[in-house]
């Protein structure tokens, strides 16, 4: 099976998790936008094609289906590419965790962006610090001890107890709250989850993703952004 995943080009953004995803997986894939051009992907948002209309990239193209929303795509790749457990329950479990990270990457993004996201983060830095300050001091340790728990109820290593997109997903929060909030980041006591963070850093075809070109660096472009006077 081939995709063709469609994300705006020159950041990682919500695509990231998807792209994690298929790198893992060694799944064939084309990332459109970034051959294409960004405008490749008006069509699909304004509804001139067949089947679901997408709100927003990311969304993945597999033969005639079109399904949007990070963690949508993931529940269902998931499944085929080996990166979640049979049983129903723990699949639920899996979808359960992976909306979590999708509230808290909402959360990420409104530090920086906190009154519009049609506006610049010049135009909002005052609400941003403001913002901010209760991220770092409420709302990660809030979410991290949570995915610390989870990771511990699942016997330490992984919180499904195997290998699964969560991982994945959980390294990409992980290394974008580093850079974005370093200072933040070295007060949270959860070696559980840097230890699972340097695991998937060293899965092999994670690891060979990583070091290519296909990796977009973090910038101040996409949802994980270091602005020092927000991490102070």
């Amino acid at each position: 099976m081939s995709y063709q995943l469609y994300y705006w080009t020159g950041l990682q953004g919500r695509g990231e998790f998807v792209r994690l995803c298929l790198e893992d997986a060694g799944a064939e894939y084309t990332d459109v936008a970034r051959i294409e051009g960004d405008e490749v992907m008006t069509p699909f948002l304004d509804g001139e094609h067949e089947g679901a209309l997408p709100f927003a990239p990311p969304f993945l193209k597999s033969g005639r289906l079109i399904i949007a929303q990070v963690a949508n795509i993931l529940h269902y790749l998931g499944p085929r590419h080996g990166l979640v457990p049979e049983s129903e329950a723990r699949r639920l479990h899996a979808h359960q965790l992976e909306l979590t990270i999708t509230d808290l990457v909402a959360e990420v993004h409104d530090t920086h962006h906190p009154v519009a996201s049609e506006l610049y983060y010049e135009d909002q830095k005052a609400e941003a610090k403001k913002r901010s300050k209760d991220f770092r001091e409420n709302r990660i340790p809030k979410f991290l001890d949570y995915f610390e728990k989870a990771v511990e109820r699942g016997g330490g290593k992984f919180p499904l107890r195997e290998h699964s997109y969560v991982d994945l997903s959980l390294f990409q929060i992980m290394a974008g709250l580093e850079y974005a909030f370093p200072r933040a980041m070295a007060k949270q006591k959860v070696p559980l989850l840097r230890d699972l963070k340097q695991r998937v850093e060293d899965r092999p075809k994670v690891a060979a993703y990583l070091a290519s070109e296909r990796r977009i660096p973090f910038n101040t472009s996409g949802i994980f952004r270091h602005y020092p006077e927000l991490d102070d």
